[in-house]
């Protein structure tokens, strides 16, 4: 048998590679996606105070730090047995809004569309550089639209990168008037750069709608966070669906291990779930999100939805999907930023009701991360100090649907040997699910390890460095 190695897939969050084993006749046998870095940072959370967690977990990853700080926020309050100021609420929702339009804006323009805007390309111009110099406007467009979200997140979290300001009862500081001037600005051109991406992402898959129609398609159900039905990121139930649209009911944070089981496979340091009820294989993120919803609750958002679902129908099982829910998102998150700024509510300086000690001895917080639904779970001791911690990340949720994606878009198009555009195709298919192998992992499996060897004085006699 022979075996094809994509090593590493570029343009993803994280290391990752996918292997492709030819039977004899060069046909695919087999294929799969493989995170190639270990887990660690449930481990590294043991001991420590629960109270650290929101400022602890946000440095699994540099690209989607601010849902790990809410998540992590969210437990820790139901620990803390704390309700949160409504200004408080507002601020958290307004950072996970800019976290959203940050990362959505990031992968669009920078990771997925060279792919089909620079169609036929080589790799060393199939990029971000490459678009650049093919479109200098639409990369300076891409570049404002991430420093918006960052922008946002910075005055929200304290930081543009690991924010701190979503502490036990609320938040560590309200925004002044100047500030929420200044981002209403920002919301508002987010708005129309998402409008004009609509546009434009529609015109491409037009044009590929073949492609669009078969590029690793798997028939799954999906689950994502509802508020009365309506699109929602920060607080909320969520919802399941059947791959044909039915309803598998809901359920609430606290619920998740009722609803959702983890497994491992021997080919991937990363997790895999499956869903206890309808077919147990499920996919969340943009795709998931919109086809759960019953509508996303802001107009432009809305008639975006409405085009979406007269052209492709109630629940799309094609994953070059997750690019068009992904502008469908990322406009509802610019709306929902512009009427939180709009309401100088937001700027209500009573942010934080004060804790007093530990009320519960699990804390579990959900929020809806740009790539999908982020699980934290935490057991503590009566004096707050955790004792277990368990993850579960968005891609790690989609990791069946992308290891089986790989494996139907090498069988589709590899027939004996295969060129680098061929291979590519795989690599789109991975791509459309924006992984987060960091977040899905936690990336530590790159970190040296000096092996010494002593003799019977104690002095070292040779030292081996491994990754």
């Amino acid at each position: 048998m022979k075996k094809i190695t994509i090593s590493p897939i570029t343009r993803i969050e994280g290391h990752a590679s996918v292997t492709v084993q030819l039977d004899d006749k060069g046909e695919v046998a087999d294929a799969h996606f493989h995170a190639t870095e270990l887990r660690g940072f449930e481990k590294f959370l043991e001991g420590a105070a629960i109270e650290e967690a929101p400022r602890i977990t946000p440095r699994i990853c540099g690209i989607c730090p601010t849902v790990h700080h809410l998540a992590a926020a969210k437990a820790v309050d139901e620990v803390f047995g704390a309700t949160i100021p409504e200004a408080a609420y507002r601020m958290r929702e307004l950072l996970i809004s800019g976290q959203l339009i940050s990362s959505h804006f990031l992968h669009l323009f920078m990771l997925s569309m060279p792919d089909y805007l620079l169609e036929g390309a080589t790799p060393a111009t199939r990029n971000v550089a490459g678009l650049a110099k093919a479109n200098p406007g639409l990369a300076r467009m891409a570049i404002e639209a991430r420093k918006i979200g960052q922008r946002i997140t910075e005055e929200a979290g304290g930081k543009p990168i690991h924010p701190v300001s979503a502490i036990p009862g609320g938040m560590s500081f309200s925004l002044t008037e100047p500030k929420r001037a200044e981002l209403e600005a920002y919301a508002k051109r987010s708005l129309e750069i998402a409008v004009a991406a609509w546009s434009l992402v529609n015109g491409e898959f037009d044009k590929k709608a073949d492609f669009i129609k078969t590029l690793g398609v798997v028939q799954t159900d999906f689950i994502g966070m509802t508020s009365g039905g309506k699109f929602e990121t920060y607080d909320g139930p969520i919802r399941m669906m059947d791959a044909n649209g039915g309803s598998l009911g809901e359920f609430q944070a606290r619920d998740y291990a009722s609803h959702i089981e983890e497994y491992a496979e021997p080919y991937s340091y990363m997790k895999f779930t499956k869903l206890k009820s309808g077919s147990g294989f499920y996919r969340v993120g943009p795709l998931a999100r919109v086809n759960v919803v019953d509508s996303m609750g802001y107009p432009e958002a809305d008639k975006m939805l409405s085009e979406f679902r007269a052209k492709y129908g109630r629940a799309p099982q094609q994953p070059a999907l997750y690019n068009l829910a992904r502008i469908i998102e990322v406009t509802a998150a610019s709306e929902r930023a512009l009427a939180l700024l709009q309401d100088k509510a937001v700027t209500d300086k009573n942010v934080r009701n004060p804790v007093t000690g530990v009320k519960n001895t699990r804390g579990i917080g959900i929020v809806e991360a740009t790539r999908g639904t982020l699980i934290h779970d935490y057991n503590v001791n009566d004096k707050g100090f955790i004792t277990s911690a368990n993850l579960i990340v968005a891609t790690g949720h989609n990791n069946r649907a992308i290891d089986r994606g790989v494996f139907e878009t090498a069988k589709k198009y590899i027939h004996g040997d295969a060129d680098e555009a061929t291979l590519n195709k795989i690599e789109m298919l991975v791509r459309a699910y924006d992984p987060c192998v960091s977040c899905a992992t936690h990336a530590i499996g790159r970190m040296p390890i000096i092996l010494s060897l002593f003799d019977s004085e104690g002095k070292v006699i040779r030292e081996v460095k491994r990754c």
